[in-house]
């Protein structure tokens, strides 16, 4: 099977790894007439109930335990979930075998023929890809939004109904087995690091990223962050598309945020939009909603839709979410900033005076870059997890450190020391799998300890 070909009755597929994804993989192979099999690292009896009962259905060969070249190898071609590294040392003696290794979207390229706006980027790529599709709506269009948020594209192919534009957040695990997969506007917010202790560098990973607009043609369209010197690197790199930036009033950029609005410039309009009022009234918010109101701008999007749209939307929970005032202080829930770059833009968020909750599991990242922002915005530091002697190294000579053994204790540290007008804010750096199930997890554990805080007279409010 070659890379961008539609799926041909009685191929042998095999699937990797039988998650979401897979699944969504499964499911539309079988759709298509294939014959599939599936490789797996749990045993049969650890998968879900409804997995094991769809296998069986489908007289599903399945491998357990882990994967065999034996039993890849008798695949015409390989489709691996977003989890599985690409650079398997399996994967690449199939590869040498001339068996083609293909990801979901390598697989739903061939059969999309609707409008596609994809999100990338090391943080925002949800808030963006929300936001994008509810400017959609507003402006009265049929959208699909999903990908890495919600519900998987193949998913979308297999049903009836159809959009009039599919908004995708595209994660770098997903661009890495992309194929042919082409976006007619692709948007990429920032390269900060992440995900080192799979892409092995930031070159690795700047290059995932950049697989979205390698088959881009002249008429399609590029968006990239002028304030990301990462992304005005993958500009120099872009092969003849139409290209978009979006930043700070002083880069000449088609979208610009400043004074709580963002302005649009382009040859055929000049628009401005107020973000004062709205749920997108931040720094961060003001970067997401230059990239979002830029793409649909791009799309034909009236002015007005695109304003009502912005006045109703409300980001994703564990985002820069504000979960209480108390005597004077705000706490704010970023437990989503798993990455340095991350906890940078949630810092920019504030003047100064925020009481820092970080830690976590550390992903391979230098925690040294967050010290010229510790020192002009974060009065203390409370740390918790694994990574906290680390955090600890790296902002050594910056602000009082304090070492927490749970979130509640976090919580409660802050709570102690905060003063009227200051932040405390969660903003970890690191992963969660440490001490939670995952970021949302860590989110709720931080808002209910917030919540059950006591008010000046001992009572719960």
């Amino acid at each position: 099977m070659e890379i961008g070909q539609k799926i041909k009755p009685g191929q042998h597929a095999v699937v990797i790894g039988l998650g979401i994804s897979g699944r969504a993989m499964l499911e539309f192979l079988l759709s298509r007439e294939a014959q599939v099999s599936v490789s797996d690292r749990r045993v049969f009896s650890a998968l879900p109930q409804e997995d094991q009962e769809y296998l069986k259905k489908n007289d599903i060969s399945f491998e357990s335990g882990g994967h065999s070249k034996e039993f890849l190898s008798r695949g015409d071609f390989v489709a691996i979930s977003p989890g599985v590294s690409t650079d398997l040392p399996l994967l690449n003696e199939l590869r040498e075998e001339h068996i083609p290794i293909l990801g979901e979207l390598a697989l739903a390229a061939p059969y999309i023929t609707e409008c596609v706006v994809a999100v990338t980027g090391t943080n925002g790529k949800t808030t963006v890809t929300a936001l994008i599709g509810e400017l959609l709506r507003a402006s009265g269009k049929k959208v699909f939004v999903g990908g890495n948020i919600g519900t998987p594209v193949l998913n979308y192919l297999l049903g009836d109904e159809r959009a009039d534009y599919l908004v995708l957040e595209l994660s770098s695990f997903q661009l890495e087995s992309a194929g042919s997969f082409c976006p007619h506007i692709g948007v990429l917010l920032n390269i900060t690091p992440d995900h080192l202790d799979r892409h092995g560098s930031m070159v690795n990973y700047a290059a995932a990223k950049m697989k979205m607009f390698v088959h881009q043609k002249a008429d399609d369209k590029a968006i990239l962050c002028s304030d990301d010197p990462m992304c005005l690197h993958v500009r120099e790199l872009l092969n003849g598309q139409e290209v978009y930036c979006f930043g700070n009033p002083a880069s000449n950029c088609a979208a610009t945020g400043n004074d709580r609005k963002v302005c649009i410039t382009l040859p055929d309009r000049t628009d401005s939009y107020e973000l004062a009022g709205t749920k997108l009234d931040s720094h961060t918010g003001m970067l997401n909603s230059c990239a979002a109101i830029l793409a649909v701008s791009l799309l034909g999007c009236e002015k007005n839709d695109i304003a009502n749209g912005l006045k109703y939307f409300a980001p994703a929970d564990h985002r820069l979410q504000h979960v209480r005032l108390r005597k004077g202080v705000d706490y704010y829930n970023d437990s989503k900033a798993t990455n340095t770059g991350a906890v940078i833009s949630a810092l920019c968020s504030f003047s100064k005076g925020v009481i820092l909750i970080a830690g976590g599991r550390d992903k391979g990242e230098d925690y040294t870059v967050l010290k010229e922002f510790v020192l002009e915005k974060v009065e203390k530091l409370i740390l918790i997890g694994e990574a906290a002697g680390a955090i600890a190294d790296a902002m050594e000579g910056t602000v009082p450190v304090l070492r927490a053994d749970s979130m509640e204790d976090a919580v409660s540290l802050a709570a102690d020391s905060a003063q009227p007008g200051e932040i405390v804010l969660l903003a970890p750096a690191c992963s969660s799998f440490d001490m939670f199930d995952n970021y949302g997890h860590r989110g709720e554990v931080f808002m209910q300890a917030v919540l059950a805080l006591n008010d000046d007279e001992g009572r719960r409010v």
